[in-house]
């Protein structure tokens, strides 16, 4: 084929002036620059290591070819080495170091690996491991990603384009001919068909390549409206594989556009929806939470992304404030000024929930400085989700205080389990049982449903609540548990953990720490965190509780692990059961102590003392700062009454009265 008719079709790339683009990254973005230059020499070595910001399965250690590349070899136990290989996002590396730098060696090698695998990778049962869908898909942009970027050299031949676009329709007409119930939910079909119709788009024209943009957007619109829910969040709950999916809808919107492709009815809408769900889960240094199968990711490159193609001043106050390395390539250099120039905002609201998938989110503001919090109440999101109901994160003072365990690996081993049980995340399990059983690494045989969802902002305060009833069908008798969330601005959180049941119950309530501090104990059920950042204080109220630091184990992103501490509090009770745990904020060398106890509320009408099964009251005093906190575990006005607590008259279900600014009547109430 000749090579110039390839790059010159007509048809509109993601980057429109290659040349442009790759000054601005030389000149702006020295750091990737630098790390992209180094993966795309190691790849020229024929050594391969994953740990771009998006390699989804990352690896530590190099694997090294001397001679020729073995695609399917599989270093340990782990297949998705072989995914990952043969997804080549590397050769994108080798593009973009041949723009920047016009070195033919990193042509050539593009060209020996690209003609080496069509050689010895063809598509047949041994060579499974290697054609899977899912990479099958990304292997389709990602080449011609790759291919676009060596526009101009002599390693470009007519031969290797030949090759290039013969394995690229070969690729095209597998997808073609796969579409099941499977891809319709699942990541694998948004990466199957997102790459079809970059084929569909990209190849020379032809009545087929046509057939493939027309099948690849029924499919993606079917997928997109399935697997996304209305509030933005992609139904599997892992922000990770969020961010994978919104990555590939950004491909198919942005060459949409560019080429005058008309998409169906609300699908460029949901894709935007998408990318608003990464300002809710943001944490305030720019990473997604790492819940599910998800690992530390820098997510402001997706949102980046998203604000300069939607031109949205949202999404522009939770990015970059130019474009990095990545956006440049995706939008072109020539929006970099727009971009730059554009008014950047937040959310009016500081307290948001994405209520269909279950994941309310607490914010003091919107700085790096800012506190957030997050708890989960929603679905399990398939065989990416863990046991996780009613799970919080917590950041603080620029770090991680309470974390989730994260992922690991996929292998169907002890570890997998050890970071997907609920025991890995900061809720309770009864009767040392987790909400979901496990029959291996994707499958469960005991499902969950979450419930009793709420979420409120006020000036002051803040308050969400979700339950499940994933211990209803317990052995020895159905618990309902719920968990509050209060939230009094800016430094104090209070979990109001309840547990509605009939029969005798063992009870363990997890908090999982980041291990950049360390916990100490300063009393009876007195913590506390301490690092260079933070003095938090964790006090803790269960009756007949025993409190312990336990060593465990977190994972920031695949195949690594690292040493931390829990606080691990165990109890027994009989009948319905209720613990508190009061966190509060002190950033390290401001430490403030805080007081907390249980005090007794009296019934106006009947003037008898409330049973702590109806109504309990926390003082929680800090400093200045003198709150009364009022929880009701169940209706308590009948015919008709209000309570009295510390000099307070009150109603309703969650009340807060502000002492120290006078409160004694009414409140604030938080739930009714």
């Amino acid at each position: 084929m000749d090579v110039n008719k390839f790059f010159n079709q007509g048809r509109k790339f993601f980057f429109n002036d290659r040349e442009l683009t790759a000054e601005y990254v030389k000149n702006n973005c020295k750091e990737e620059l630098a790390h992209v230059m180094r993966v795309a020499d190691e790849v020229c070595r024929q050594e391969f290591k994953f740990d771009l910001r998006w390699d989804m399965e990352q690896t530590v250690e190099p694997v090294v070819f001397k001679d020729k590349i073995d695609w399917l070899y599989m270093p340990g136990d782990d297949p998705e080495f072989i995914y990952a290989f043969n997804r080549m996002r590397f050769w994108i590396c080798l593009g973009q170091a041949y723009a920047v730098t016009k070195d033919e060696k990193y042509a050539e090698t593009f060209v020996n690996q690209l003609s080496g695998w069509i050689e010895t990778v063809p598509h047949i049962p041994e060579n499974d491991k290697a054609w899977r869908t899912l990479e099958t898909g990304l292997r389709m942009e990602y080449w011609i990603k790759a291919m676009m970027y060596f526009k101009g050299s002599p390693a470009i031949t007519g031969e290797v384009m030949d090759k290039f676009v013969a394995s690229m329709t070969e690729h095209a007409e597998f997808i073609m001919s796969v579409w099941n119930w499977y891809n319709m939910m699942s990541n694998w079909g948004v990466m199957a068909n997102h790459g079809l119709f970059v084929a569909g788009v990209m190849l020379p024209e032809t009545e087929r390549t046509k057939e493939y943009v027309k099948t690849a957007i029924k499919r993606l619109d079917t997928e997109i409206r399935l697997q996304v829910y209305d509030d933005g969040a992609q139904w599997e709950q892992s922000p990770m594989y969020h961010n994978e999916v919104t990555q590939l809808f950004y491909t198919v919107v942005i060459l949409a556009e560019r080429n005058g492709i008309e998409l169906p009815e609300g699908f460029s809408e949901r894709v935007h929806k998408m990318a608003l769900a990464n300002v809710y889960w943001q944490k305030p240094n720019g990473e997604e939470i790492s819940n599910g199968d998800s690992d530390e990711i820098d997510v402001r490159d997706v949102t980046t992304i998203g604000a300069a193609f939607f031109h949205d001043p949202v999404l522009k106050g939770s990015g970059y404030p130019e474009l990095d390395f990545d956006s440049a390539w995706e939008v072109g250099a020539e929006l970099a000024e727009e971009y730059k120039n554009m008014k950047a905002e937040h959310p009016q609201s500081l307290t948001l929930a994405l209520a269909d998938s279950g994941n309310i989110y607490m914010r003091s503001g919107w700085t790096e400085k800012d506190t957030f919090l997050h708890f989960h109440c929603g679905t399990l999101g398939a065989g990416h989700g863990h046991s996780d109901q009613l799970h919080i994160d917590l950041y603080a003072n620029e770090e991680d205080i309470l974390m989730d365990s994260g992922r690991y690996t996929y292998v169907n081993k002890p570890e997998r389990f050890e970071f997907k049980d609920a025991a890995a995340h900061n809720t309770t399990i009864i009767d040392g049982a987790s909400c979901y059983n496990y029959i291996d690494s994707w499958e469960c045989s005991h499902l969950d449903r979450a419930v009793n969802r709420a979420c409120k902002d006020f000036k002051k305060y803040a308050y969400a609540e979700g339950g499940h009833i994933g211990y209803m069908t317990n052995e020895k008798g159905g618990v309902f548990a719920n968990r509050r969330v209060i939230y009094l601005k800016p430094d104090i959180f209070i979990l109001a953990d309840e547990f509605y049941t009939n029969g005798n119950h063992s009870y363990q309530n997890f908090l999982h720490f980041n291990n950049k501090g360390k916990l100490s104990e300063t009393g009876s059920g007195n913590w506390k965190y301490s690092s260079s950042k933070n003095e938090a204080q964790i006090l803790l109220l269960a009756p007949d509780a025993c409190t312990k630091k336990t060593a465990t184990r977190l994972s920031r992103h695949y195949n690594a692990v690292e040493n931390n501490e829990t606080l691990e509090t165990q109890w027994n009770a009989k009948g319905s059961s209720f613990m508190f745990t009061v966190i509060s904020l002190n950033r390290a060398g401001s430490f403030e102590e805080t007081k907390v106890q249980l005090i007794p509320l009296r019934s106006n009408f009947k003037n008898w003392t409330f049973k702590d099964s109806q109504l309990q009251a926390l003082k929680i005093t800090k400093g200045s700062k003198d709150y009364v906190v009022v929880v009701a575990h169940e209706e308590y006005a009948t015919p008709t009454d209000t309570y009295l607590v510390d000099g307070c008259i009150g109603f309703g279900n969650v009340t807060v009265f502000d002492k120290a600014a006078g409160e004694t009547e009414i409140g604030t109430m938080l739930n009714v």
